[in-house]
């Protein structure tokens, strides 16, 4: 279950059972949204429904009850995978049997329609009425009750689906045969007209397609599966002073877990005891082993590539990254893009059309050519021909194993429409620190004014950076503790957003900021104007400082690009995508950066209130915008961009304000997420085109009599199949640059 509250709305997940096409997650949708309050999204290959609705109105009970009342059962999702997945696996194995048994009883009626064919006398005693019945009774009765059900369920809420299709054209096959095997009046030699085979046969080719189909939906979440498996089913712990193995699922918060080496770490948390390097390549995609000490933060299914540790546990259950992550795939998969909305539509009047055809076809048929049997078997060949199934099963499918492959290549995406917009982008926002540039900046430069002491300009700019939390500060902090400059106190602190930070020292004002702060704090900023010009040039980041009201000195700091920006923008830009930078650095500073990366535009000196207004200006000049940054400073430029991309390392991610979250530092993931949306979006329309031009073709086939209910029924079986396994070709993709 996924459940959250906003005000007097609530959402929730169900686990659907019994759906046969996509005219049924039509018909359940329409149902659940004819609830007062509520707003239902189905989603066919994943067999879930994601319900928003008003607790005052409506409870999980209720929207259970409705579905039951429309023929299908439903439960609420716990979110537990493995059970959900046993009981699906039960689900194909009864297929597997059902098509078993059905093949066995129609194999001798297919052989008496052969034997027909080519005169075998051997098997004329197939041909004998009561023979054929016993055959066919069972699988139109025992193996088709299902079809039968639903029907019946259908006629009740008024929206038939496909097994009314196959219940109407194999009752039609099976009941016309009764009658000319026991009834009608024969001329003695003439052939008795029997379409047991057809009716039996179409029975078991649906069977056998809808276990093909759930075999390959199966693998539609592979992905899921191999994030379960993951993490390790037990863990040791440390209480009442010995070392204890427990079941995964009673770790708590709090306790002393031990990881020895070669072994996955059980759960988030930090470590207090030991020394390793932890191979996180399954959560972020980075292959380097990470070296891990006292204090550093280790991630739950990690593995521990050599020494041992002990940790205490910081999340655990749903609250682990590997949890977050299984969390937000399974959404993902079973979101709606926008592109399914036209198959949604032709779903939801489908049958209801193919019936009308059917009828049309049989009158035609009968009044040109007074042949009963043809018109009806022409009229049964239409009804078994048609499937919605594969109109149903081609935007969600191929959405299913995107966002799985997505998934596995550290690349979180959060539903179907952000997968299908992502590759409509034309432009994109990097935002400078921690996204081109690894966030981590140096002090390069200490530069006093005249008569000022270097230890003493140090000493009050890390007084002031002392009780900041900016990286620029922890910067000057780290500089002063090498150098032993010491800190004194400071009174009246304030952080001024966008410009620095400045508070009272011995009695003194003390400010250290940009440029246009220290003209603020009563300073000549153009003392060092030509020192200025010099390490701005270089790319470097130009700290004021002042005391007393007068520039005592200059610092400077650095932060390294990223290994590997360089090469992704150059990427992105091949791809057709303008690229923009967006910092909140001088001018002269931010285009030093870009043009080690080879970023043409650059929108620099923003305030963190201002990056939203940047994206907008882009939008409005016609761009459709991706915004990437950390997802916490950024997260009204975020918001306001068509697709939001947070970019972090390891547990530093930002999934609920992103569209698209990067689990690894680099931008490489950028380029991927791209060329996934690409190829995932080119399999849908491969999909939808298929699944019309199927029905499109085979619908007229069947009408004009070019197919006999045997082929008409093999073809439906296998359509829906085919668009499954196109899906599925999505695995092999290559995202990533070699």
């Amino acid at each position: 279950m996924d459940m959250t509250t906003d005000g007097r709305i609530e959402t929730a997940e169900l686990n659907l059972y019994g759906m046969t096409c996509a005219a049924c997650a039509s018909r359940i949708e329409k149902g659940l949204n004819e609830m007062e309050g509520v707003d239902a999204q189905v989603n066919f290959a994943s067999e879930k429904v994601r319900v928003s609705y008003n607790p005052e109105n409506e409870d999980i009970d209720a929207l259970i009850g409705k579905v039951v009342s429309l023929g299908y059962e439903a439960e609420e999702s716990v979110q537990n995978f493995e059970e959900e997945l046993q009981k699906k696996n039960a689900d194909t194995a009864k297929l597997k049997w059902k098509f078993f048994v059905s093949a066995v009883l129609s194999l001798p009626l297919l052989g008496a329609m052969i034997g027909g064919m080519a005169g075998i006398d051997a098997l004329h005693f197939l041909h004998n009425p009561v023979l054929q019945l016993i055959l066919a009774a069972p699988v139109q009765f025992f193996i088709g009750f299902s079809f039968y059900k639903k029907t019946f369920q259908s006629i009740k809420s008024k929206n038939l689906g496909m097994d009314s299709l196959v219940a109407m054209g194999t009752s039609a096959a099976f009941f016309f045969s009764i009658y000319n095997g026991f009834f009608r009046i024969t001329i003695p030699g003439e052939p008795v007209q029997l379409y047991f085979e057809a009716s039996a046969i179409v029975i078991t080719l649906v069977v056998l397609g809808r276990y093909f189909e759930a075999v390959a939906k199966g693998k539609t979440s592979d992905a899921i599966k191999k994030l379960v498996g993951l993490a390790p089913k037990t863990a040791r712990v440390i209480r009442e002073g010995g070392e204890l193995e427990i079941p995964l699922a009673d770790v708590r918060k709090d306790d002393n877990v031990v990881v020895r080496p070669g072994e996955r770490i059980p759960v988030d948390g930090f470590i207090i005891e030991g020394y390793s390097s932890v191979d996180e390549s399954m959560i972020t995609g980075e292959s380097i082993p990470v070296e891990k000490s006292a204090g550093s933060e280790v991630i739950g299914a990690t593995i521990n590539t050599s020494g041992s540790f002990i940790f205490t546990a910081s999340r655990v259950g749903k609250d682990t990254v590997l949890s977050q992550i299984i969390r937000t795939v399974e959404e993902a998969q079973s979101s709606k893009a926008p592109i399914q909305r036209l198959a949604d539509k032709v779903a939801g009047i489908f049958v209801p059309v193919v019936a009308g055809i059917a009828v049309l076809t049989f009158l035609l048929w009968f009044f040109i050519t007074g042949d009963f049997s043809s018109a009806l078997i022409n009229a049964v060949s239409v009804l078994v021909i048609a499937c919605p199934c594969a109109l149903g099963l081609a935007t969600p499918t191929a959405i299913m194993v995107g966002t799985g492959k997505g998934a596995e290549n550290g690349i979180l995406i959060k539903n179907g429409q952000s997968l299908e917009t992502a590759h409509k982008l034309d432009a994109i926002v990097l935002d400078k620190t921690g996204t081109i540039t690894k966030g981590t900046p140096d002090v390069t430069d200490i530069i006093p004014a005249p008569g000022i002491d270097e230890n003493e300009l140090l000493r009050i700019a890390a007084s002031l950076e002392r009780r900041s939390e900016h990286p620029l500060g922890q910067a000057v902090c780290r500089k002063a503790d090498s150098l032993g400059t010491g800190y004194a106190d400071v009174y009246n602190f304030e952080a001024v957003p966008g410009k620095g930070i400045q508070g009272v020292i011995e009695g003194k004002p003390a400010a250290l900021g940009t440029r246009v702060f220290a003209e603020e704090s009563g300073a000549d900023a153009n003392e060092l104007s030509s020192a200025v010009h010099g390490m701005e040039e270089k790319g470097r980041t130009v700290m004021f400082a002042v005391y007393s009201r007068k520039l005592i000195g200059l610092i400077a700091a650095a932060d390294t690009v990223k290994e590997g920006s360089q090469k992704s923008i150059e990427t992105l830009k091949s791809m057709g995508l303008e690229v923009y930078m967006l910092t909140g650095d001088n001018n002269r500073t931010a285009r030093a950066v870009a043009r080690k990366v080879g970023i043409d535009h650059v929108i620099a000196e923003v305030l963190p209130s201002e990056k939203a207004d940047a994206v907008v200006r882009l939008q409005k000049e016609g761009y459709t915008v991706a915004m990437v940054g950390d997802g916490i400073n950024d997260s009204p430029a975020l918001a306001a961009a068509d697709i939001g991309i947070a970019i972090g390392s390891g547990t530093d991610i930002a999934i609920e304000t992103s569209d698209i979250t990067l689990m690894s530092g680099d931008l490489e993931g950028i380029p991927a997420a791209l060329r996934l949306s690409k190829k995932t979006i080119k399999k849908i329309r491969q999909n939808l085109f298929w699944a019309f031009f199927y029905n499109v073709i085979g619908i007229p086939l069947a009408a004009f009599g070019l197919l006999s209910p045997i082929f008409a029924g093999g073809a439906m079986a296998f359509s829906s199949v085919s668009v499954v396994t196109n899906s599925l070709s999505l695995k092999r993709a290559a995202i990533r640059s070699k």
